[in-house]
C-alpha cells in the first residue's frame, strides 16, 4: 500500500495486499468512479431516442437491462483499471494527478482498500454485466454476445497484461469505439434486431467526444505513464502537440451531426447539439495555455465530459422532438 508523504509515497498498512474484505459502502461507491458513468449512460440513452425516433416504440425492460449492463461493464472496467495501474506503480509514481478526472480513484494509495479487494470488485461487476448479457442474449439472439464480449474483453485488458490496450497507444480508440459505437448500435440492435444508418451515425460524435476525454485526462498523468512504459497518445506525441489532437478530435465529432442532418438521417433539430462547440473552444484555449499545470488544465478536463454529456442528450432530444 502507498500514502501521500510530500512529494512521494509511504506504506501504508490500513489494508494488507492480500485483504479480500470489502470497505465501508462509501468507499465502495468512490472506488466505482460513478462520476464518468455519463461516458456509458449517455450513449444508452441515445441509443434509445433514435430507436424511438424511427420507430415510435421503445421496450423499457429491454432499455433498463441495456443500460444496466453498460453500466456494470463500464464500472467494472474503471475497478480494473485502478488495480492494474497500481501494480505497474503507475499511480503510486502519478504525483500530478486532479482529483477526479486523473490518477485513478486514489483509494489504494491512501490504504482504504487493498489492492486484492479492488480486483475482487472489478471481478463482481463483470460477473453483472456478463448475467446481464445472457439474459438479453436469451431474449434477443446471440448477437448480443459479440457486443457483450467486445466491451468486456476490451475493458478488461485496456490496462491489464497481457494486452494493455492503453500501454501501446490503442486505448484511446478503444474506448472511442467501446463507448461511442458498440454502445450506441447495441442499444438499438437490442430493440430492433438489427442497425440503421442513423443509429451507426449518431454514434460517432460521442465516440469522438468519449475519445476526447481520455486524451485531455492523460495530460496529467502522462509523467508517471511515460515512468511505467504506459504509452499512450500524450506520451508518444508529447503534451503540446496533444493540445491540437484533442482539439481535432473534439471539432470532429460535430461533422457526422452536420452530416446526418444535411443527408436527411437525422431531424434538424439535432444540430442544436451544435450549441456545446464552445465549450471545446473553451477548453482548447485552456489546455493551450495550461497544458503543462496540471491544476490549471483541470477546468478543461470538466468540459471535455461536460461537452460529452450535453452533446449526448442534446442529439437525443433533437431526435425524439424533432421526428
Amino acid at each position: 500500500m502507498y500514502g501521500p508523504s510530500g512529494g512521494g509515497y509511504i506504506p501504508l498498512r490500513v489494508h494488507e495486499r492480500g485483504d479480500i474484505s470489502m470497505p465501508p459502502i462509501g468507499v465502495i461507491i468512490k472506488e466505482t468512479r460513478y462520476e464518468f458513468l455519463t461516458a456509458s449512460v449517455i450513449p444508452v440513452l441515445l441509443g434509445g431516442a433514435v430507436v424511438y425516433a424511427e420507430t415510435g416504440r421503445l421496450d423499457w425492460p429491454l432499455f433498463l437491462l441495456t443500460l444496466a449492463g453498460a453500466a456494470c461493464l463500464h464500472i467494472g472496467t474503471n475497478i480494473a483499471n485502478d488495480y492494474f495501474d497500481h501494480l505497474s506503480e503507475n499511480d503510486p509514481l502519478n504525483v500530478k494527478y486532479v482529483r477526479p478526472f486523473t490518477g485513478g480513484s486514489r483509494l489504494i494509495q491512501e490504504g482504504r482498500i487493498s489492492p486484492r479487494a479492488v480486483f475482487v470488485l472489478s471481478l463482481v461487476f463483470f460477473a453483472a454485466g456478463i448475467a446481464i448479457g445472457i439474459v438479453l442474449t436469451a431474449l434477443r439472439g446471440p448477437v448480443i454476445l459479440l457486443f457483450g464480449a467486445a466491451g468486456l474483453l476490451s475493458g478488461y485488458f485496456y490496462t491489464a497484461p497481457p494486452v494493455r490496450f492503453a500501454h501501446r497507444g490503442l486505448g484511446e480508440g478503444i474506448v472511442g469505439i467501446n463507448f461511442g459505437v458498440l454502445i450506441g448500435i447495441g442499444t438499438y440492435y437490442v430493440q430492433t434486431g438489427g442497425v440503421s444508418a442513423a443509429a451507426l451515425v449518431s454514434s460517432i460524435p460521442l465516440a469522438l467526444l468519449v475519445t476526447a476525454i481520455i486524451v485531455i485526462n492523460e495530460f496529467q498523468d502522462s509523467e508517471a505513464d511515460a515512468r511505467v512504459g504506459k504509452r499512450t497518445l500524450v506520451v508518444r506525441l508529447g503534451l503540446r502537440r496533444s493540445v491540437y489532437l484533442y482539439a481535432a478530435i473534439s471539432f470532429a465529432a460535430y461533422v457526422p451531426i452536420v452530416a446526418g442532418v444535411a443527408s436527411g438521417l437525422f431531424p434538424p433539430l439535432v444540430l442544436v447539439a451544435l450549441g456545446t462547440a464552445p465549450l471545446v473552444v473553451g477548453s482548447f484555449m485552456r489546455a493551450r495555455r495550461f497544458y503543462d499545470t496540471p491544476g490549471g488544465l483541470a477546468p478543461a478536463n470538466a468540459a471535455a465530459i461536460a461537452c460529452h454529456a450535453l452533446t449526448g442528450i442534446l442529439m437525443a432530444g433533437g431526435f425524439l422532438l424533432g421526428s
